[in-house]
């Protein structure tokens, strides 16, 4: 993996060293609070910064394999976070999420979120039931249909589910700009809780229409794709932070300024990085907390990157 950032600037707060330490008790966090936002179908409120698991949890599920994972996972609750999004087309990471939920009691602190990614009514069924077996759970919090696929069948079972009380919220997702017209199309036609897309600095496609959409219609956004797997690093890799984002945003990482930017969207609900680095999930969290960018920072912070 590239490296992500220089975490810290020079002059960083003592807070905001103490609160990178994914280690340290939940009290190494009380620099700010972690923003949160209502999911619009229920009034239930999430934590703005999430976890996701794409690539980086797909390990053995071996102790050695598992302990800088559960670290993050650790880093996450203690900040005041709880989402964590997996699918099990992602190798093994739903079974690692599993496991580790299943520690100490972990389960309780979390809003688990998976996906259905098959064709046919039967396919979906068994692949949904393999996700409660993995997860080792007995209601999943979010089952989302992965990239449409026969989105019609596997919302219709996801609805079933949810009216069982086995799943909380339905959901359907994508990655690419590509295929935010057929998201639209989709959210047209289909009831849904949640939505997931990507949208950065460097892709915001998603401020045309679908956000726009989500906002007027109240459907929860999560974003995946935050940082561009890993693009936007690139672009700002041995640039020192500038000052005034530190002085009038409250940030001391490159991360934080990428994540705030999206989270000034209030359409919005919450965004979720995927990272095996507990330290990195620490800072993230740091990007919920404190200032978010105007709209004139906002194209400050677009101009950074160009």
């Amino acid at each position: 993996m590239p490296s992500r950032r220089r975490v810290l600037q020079a002059g960083a707060s003592l807070t905001a060293l103490a609160a990178l330490l994914p280690w340290l008790p939940a009290s190494a966090f009380t620099a700010g609070t972690l923003l949160s936002r209502a999911i619009p179908s229920s009034g239930e409120q999430l934590p703005v910064i999430g976890l996701g698991t794409s690539r980086t949890h797909d390990v053995a599920l071996t102790d050695e394999a598992l302990q800088p994972l559960r670290e993050v996972l650790q880093a996450l609750v203690n900040g005041g976070a709880s989402l964590v999004d997996t699918a099990p087309s992602y190798g093994r990471a739903e079974a690692v999420c599993g496991a580790l939920a299943a520690e100490d009691d972990m389960r309780k602190k979390l809003f688990l979120a998976s996906k259905v990614s098959s064709t046919g009514r039967a396919a979906g069924e068994r692949q949904v039931e393999a996700s409660f077996a993995a997860l080792r759970t007995d209601t999943i919090d979010l089952m989302q249909v992965h990239n449409l696929q026969d989105t019609g069948t596997q919302l219709g079972l996801l609805r079933e589910l949810k009216e069982q009380g086995r799943v909380r919220y339905v959901g359907v997702t994508h990655y690419l700009d590509s295929a935010h017209e057929r998201l639209l199309e989709v959210l047209r036609q289909e009831p849904v809780d949640f939505v997931q897309f990507n949208y950065s600095i460097g892709e915001r496609n998603a401020e045309r229409e679908l956000l726009p959409y989500c906002a007027d219609k109240g459907i929860a956004v999560l974003v995946n794709r935050p940082f561009q797997r890993s693009v936007l690093f690139d672009r700002v890799k041995g640039k020192n932070l500038p000052d005034w984002a530190a002085v009038e945003l409250d940030v001391t990482s490159w991360a934080q300024l990428m994540l705030k930017f999206i989270l000034a969207n209030p359409a919005v609900t919450a965004v979720i990085p995927a990272t095996s680095n507990p330290r990195y999930m620490a800072d993230n969290i740091l990007a919920g907390q404190g200032r978010l960018p105007d709209a004139g920072q906002r194209k400050r912070i677009i101009e950074l990157f160009a």
